[in-house]
């Protein structure tokens, strides 16, 4: 088992400990309306404030509710859907982060507010994501991002696994965060090395798994809900998974990105070291978690001009040798 006192620094722990503050370890032992409580609780203290310029506009897009930011025109949309294990989490609570998106790319962004469990268990939450795509891409012209963030990487990876070969499909690129993608492989790699690290237990994945399928064990293999359970990975948007080394998913980062890179496609996995599990709203207290954003908001800008800037190919040990000297440097 991993040792933290170790692999994690003081910026991580303030960030910890701060977070456990408002919602506990434990949070999944609380009734789901305690745990929407807390959770937005936790978001509100830790929301940034807006960058000068940024406008925003709440509105539906195929049925589904959206919150649109712009700071000028921009050909690039980038469709963002949250995290929160797919039972927390709103447009409210990733507010300051679109917002920040939208700001440093220039890029028009649009979160979605899917439909959560357990009230609106799977496919729900896809046919949401998928009705909400489907509008903002017959709405606005040009390339279109799909970005997501844990639960909400899943949801854009499924997505794109749906869109592609499809009239209209413009995705030219996905960056998924701390993704949970669905493995069968959960023996091996940071499912057993990281089963009990802060912030991600698999004890909580569990949890999120089984409220998200309502109990229906066979909604696991389908790709709609755990991409890592398709057949194809061909012809998938340049890929960039941006995950926490210190998080029992971060091995789905891996296998994604393999699995693209055998079906002829690109991408690239960055496993960013000592950071844990939502580790987005560290990026205001942690050295680590600003160089983690960064990779995120320039892998966004670069694949919304059609950029590729990284290698043909990557293996962990590289993904792992570059983001200790993006740390580096940015001390």
């Amino acid at each position: 088992m991993a040792d933290y006192t170790v692999l994690i620094d003081d910026e991580v722990w303030a960030y910890i400990r701060r977070t456990d503050s408002f919602y506990p370890p434990d949070a999944v032992d609380l009734s789901v309306d305690e745990q929407r409580k807390v959770y937005d609780r936790m978001c509100a203290a830790f929301r940034a404030p807006r960058p000068e310029g940024v406008m925003s506009w709440d509105e539906s897009y195929g049925g589904v509710s959206c919150r649109r930011y712009e700071v000028s025109a921009s050909d690039v949309t980038v469709v963002y859907y949250h995290g929160g294990g797919s039972v927390v989490g709103s447009l409210e609570s990733h507010d300051d982060i679109c917002a920040e998106i939208c700001a440093r790319t220039g890029y028009r962004v649009i979160a979605v507010d899917y439909a959560l469990a357990p009230e609106k268990p799977f496919p729900k939450c896809f046919e949401d994501c998928w009705s909400a795509f489907e509008a903002i891409r017959t709405h606005w012209s040009g390339p279109i991002v799909l970005v997501g963030d844990s639960a909400g990487g899943n949801r854009a990876a499924a997505v794109a696994h749906f869109a592609r070969g499809k009239e209209g499909d413009r995705a030219v690129g996905q960056v998924l965060m701390y993704p949970g993608l669905g493995t069968r492989r959960t023996h091996y790699g940071s499912y057993v090395e990281h089963a009990q690290a802060p912030h991600l237990t698999m004890r909580d994945v569990e949890f999120y798994r089984l409220v998200r399928t309502g109990g229906v064990e066979s909604a696991v293999y389908d790709p709609r809900h755990n991409p890592l359970q398709d057949s194809d990975f061909s012809q998938l948007p340049p890929t960039v998974i941006v995950t926490a080394q210190c998080d029992p998913l971060s091995s789905d980062g891996e296998e994604y990105r393999d699995a693209i890179l055998a079906a002829g496609g690109k991408a690239v996995w960055f496993e960013e070291p000592g950071l844990v599990h939502a580790c987005l709203r560290a990026r205001n207290m942690s050295a680590r978690a600003r160089v983690f954003f960064d990779r995120v908001v320039d892998a966004i800008d670069a694949l919304g001009k059609g950029d590729w800037p990284y290698p043909a190919a990557s293996d962990s040990h590289e993904a792992r040798i570059a983001g200790e000297r993006s740390l580096k440097d940015s001390a």
